[in-house]
């Protein structure tokens, strides 16, 4: 019998096909009886596994599918233009094949991003934090859904809208909140990038969707006085110009509206009896609200919340300091929105849909829709004085 030499492969196991490691070779650790060794991971389009392994290109894809690249950049990019079959054949492959699209490199070729973004003026938990935003945003996303786009919330980046826009990879844009010489919609421009606005006085050409809040603010603001109310809190929402005179777009609109229901009577709404302030157009903002107006020498029988949310707020605030709404303080309120803060026996307030703003498929310049008071509550529920 002949002694092996050391590192000499059995018989058995050169006939099975192992090779000896080069002399070079780093040694590969045993994974054990409980360990598995993990499959090449694929990142940014290609697999990472090694630095040699070959990157995976649509033209590797074309061959394996036996299809052209425009049909491959089709399946990816426009499958419409594809029959349904060729589709899932060539999504099939890239798969087996480990291809992820980049989307930042696909977008440089195509020069567009497929999503649609949303500007507002405020950090996204005080946007969400009124129900009338989310009513929009499902209104957008019906059509954002029936035309393969994506939508994208643009708050204040690092306290600056401007830089905010600047960055934003869209198609597109919706402006909410916002007057057409602001900085961030000068942005758009620049970036000619096209865009709707909401609930602004747009210029000439610019697609804008209204109501006429003028008309929805008197219609409110008249069946309080005529329930015989006088000393009235006007709450709006933040504005960050802080007085009246100053407004503008839809702030301007309902106060232009308060201050005709108040003429029609010989009020003024510099009166003392007319007290006016912003709070964030949340439940809280209406909580804090309720704590200005308590502190008042002369406390108001009656409060005209600008938002909804303000008003809800408000009302829960008023119950946990044991007031009686409306015997102690009547409420209304503007939007008619959807709430689970309990409200008995209910909201006066002025209707509008958040849901059909949102869904208007194309912009109406300067267009307007009729705001109409609706009461959830009897008027003789309210107090005469």
């Amino acid at each position: 019998m002949t002694a092996k030499s050391p590192g000499t492969p059995d018989q058995d196991q050169s006939k099975s096909g192992d090779q000896a490691p080069p002399e070079n070779a780093l040694p590969v650790p045993d994974p054990g009886p409980n360990q598995t060794v993990k499959p090449p991971q694929v990142r940014n389009g290609y697999r990472s596994a090694s630095a040699t392994a070959p990157r995976v290109t649509i033209k590797d894809i074309a061959r394996q599918a036996g299809v052209s690249k425009t049909a491959v950049s089709f399946a990816f990019n426009l499958p419409k233009r594809l029959s349904a079959e060729t589709t899932q054949r060539i999504l099939e492959v890239a798969r087996e094949l480990g291809y992820t699209p980049n989307p930042i490199a696909r977008s440089l070729n195509t020069r567009r991003t497929h999503a649609l973004g949303l500007l507002v003026p405020q950090d996204i938990s005080d946007t969400l934090a009124n129900p009338f935003f989310a009513s929009l945003m499902s209104g957008i996303g019906q059509v954002c859904k029936s035309e393969g786009l994506s939508l994208m919330m643009i708050p204040p980046r690092r306290g600056s809208l401007v830089d905010a826009t600047y960055t934003a990879l869209i198609d597109g844009c919706i402006v909410t909140g916002l007057d057409a010489d602001d900085d961030a919609v000068q942005a758009l421009r620049r970036r000619e990038i096209p865009f709707v606005m909401i609930d602004t006085d747009a210029p000439q050409g610019v697609p804008c969707v209204n109501i006429d809040d003028a008309e929805g603010a008197r219609l409110a603001m008249s069946h309080l006085l005529e329930l015989g109310h006088r000393d009235i809190a006007i709450v709006a929402f933040e504005s960050f110009f802080g007085t009246p005179e100053k407004y503008t777009g839809t702030l301007k609109h309902r106060f232009d509206g308060i201050r005709a229901a108040l003429g029609e009577r010989g009020i003024s709404l510099l009166q003392q009896r007319i007290y006016t302030t912003e709070v964030p157009c949340t439940a809280a903002g209406g909580a804090q609200a309720l704590q200005r107006i308590l502190r008042l020498e002369r406390r108001p029988t009656a409060v005209f919340a600008l938002g909804d949310a303000i008003a809800y707020g408000l009302i829960e605030a008023a119950f946990a300091h044991g007031l009686s709404v409306p015997g102690d303080l009547s409420v209304v309120g503007f939007d008619d929105i959807e709430t689970h803060i309990r409200a008995e026996p209910g909201l006066t307030t002025v209707r509008q849909s958040a849901l059909a703003k949102g869904a208007r498929r194309r912009g109406i310049a300067h267009g307007r829709a009729c705001a109409a008071t609706r009461s959830k509550t009897p008027a003789s529920s309210f107090p005469s004085s």
